[in-house]
């Protein structure tokens, strides 16, 4: 029996708690994803360009990068469960500004709005990830965490079915259609119209995982012993003492860039190489999301019989030929290919986070804050991304910024990501306790 709960992923009376925290990467994955829908729709409504439109990206993720050391100092005075409540409730209040700043009608409270929402995310992905690696057996903490992360999928092609069906209008105004209703008086209205459709669906966001936070609230978690009372918290310089970690920070700010650039234009790609209405391009932009998903699932069953990082340097392998593909040959080939960097995308993030955590011991919560700073790439790439493209009249040039991304990532799976450093326990199942 006792070998069973050593190799089991998750121990059966942690399994509630697992479930509840296995959730919040749901949640979080609807917001990620209905970022792709706004660029497409605040271009429309607001009349912006492709860079101002990446702003989206930028002020969304600046809010992971402000919130998540701060995040991690509070899980590490108090716990992961306090941290997770004030995240979801952040998540929630920043969802529910969407309300007056449709009503205002201004960029900028949107933008706001968004990096309200992504400081909850910065809690909830800085105590979900590591609490989900470190509850159980050190040596199946990547198939834990990507068993965790398949369920952020399921969230995002939720956010995007969402903002295809309920934010994306269909409407798709000519220049001359545009000076037409200008010359009527119907512009404006129709813009104001366009705006107020996002707004429906935060409302509804902001609801459920309000009532998440209440669900956790009365919900009792286990804790780890650095949750206990004198037990040692890490601190920040000892992280810099763990090569591979610092590497696994590098890394994440590599995916996330690439993974957030990649779908922040996808729409665009495919309107600008093959001509497709914004609702068939969302329908695609859904399509590349449930292929993401369901890699999810394969990585996880593929990581029984190959290692994990040997596994991640494959799929890097095989995203920068796909995007090179994109790059040289625009249209449905291109097309194709971004599509499917999704598959190989798929396992990245959290094994990038559970190859970086792995041996820091009582500096986990700590490093798992900087992990999810590291996701300032995601606010970063996208303005990159649209100012390439806006320079050389071509949104597949753009796409050489993923590409690198992938290069640094192949470099970390086989030699960067090698645990080293003053290790703690590799090999055995940290202890949790109930209270």
């Amino acid at each position: 029996m006792e070998k069973n709960n050593k190799t089991r992923l998750v121990a059966p009376e942690y399994t509630f708690v697992f479930i509840l925290v296995t959730a919040l990467f749901l949640f979080w994955g609807i917001p990620n994803s209905t970022n792709d829908i706004l660029i497409k729709q605040f271009m429309k409504s607001f009349e912006i360009n492709r860079f101002q439109a990446g702003l989206i990206q930028f002020s969304f993720y600046m809010g992971y990068f402000f919130f998540a050391l701060p995040a991690a100092l509070i899980m590490k005075k108090y716990s992961y469960k306090t941290g997770l409540i004030i995240g979801l409730i952040l998540f929630g209040i920043g969802c529910w500004l969407f309300y007056p700043a449709a009503i205002l009608g201004t960029y900028g409270f949107f933008l706001f709005a968004l990096f309200v929402i992504a400081s909850g995310l910065a809690f909830l992905e800085t105590g979900a990830n590591p609490y989900v690696a470190i509850l159980g057996n050190s040596k199946t903490s990547e198939q834990r965490l990507n068993l965790a992360q398949s369920f952020n999928p399921v969230g995002v092609v939720i956010g995007v079915i969402v903002g295809t069906v309920f934010i994306f209008s269909g409407i798709e105004l000519s220049d001359e259609q545009i000076q037409t209703m200008k010359a009527a008086g119907e512009y404006e209205p129709y813009l104001k119209h366009e705006i107020m459709r996002v707004t429906k669906p935060y409302m509804v966001y902001g609801t459920v995982v309000i009532l998440w936070a209440i669900l956790m609230i009365r919900t009792k978690f286990p804790i780890i012993p650095d949750e206990e009372k004198g037990a040692s918290g890490g601190k920040l310089s000892n992280l810099f003492k763990f090569p591979h970690f610092t590497k696994g920070v590098l890394a994440q700010f590599f995916y996330v860039g690439a993974q957030v650039g990649t779908w922040s234009f996808f729409i665009q790609y495919i309107q600008d190489y093959t001509n497709q209405p914004e609702k068939i391009a969302g329908g695609l932009l859904t399509g590349t999301l449930i292929t993401f998903g369901i890699a999810r699932f394969v990585a996880t069953f593929l990581m029984k019989y190959i290692k994990p990082n040997r596994l991640m340097g494959l799929y890097s392998i095989a995203n920068v030929f796909l995007v090179l593909i994109a790059i040289v040959f625009p249209g449905w080939v291109g097309l194709i290919a971004v599509f499917m960097t999704s598959f190989f995308m798929s396992l990245m993030f959290p094994t990038i986070f559970a190859l970086g955590l792995k041996g820091l011991g009582p500096n986990t919560k700590l490093g798992g804050s900087l992990i999810v700073m590291a996701i300032i790439g995601g606010a970063l790439f996208p303005p990159v991304m649209g100012l390439i493209s806006e320079h050389f009249d071509s949104m597949a040039v753009a796409y050489i910024v993923p590409m690198i991304s992938y290069l640094y990532i192949m470099y970390y799976s086989y030699y960067g990501s090698k645990p080293s450093g003053p290790l703690y326990d590799l090999d055995e199942e940290q202890p949790v306790v109930s209270h």
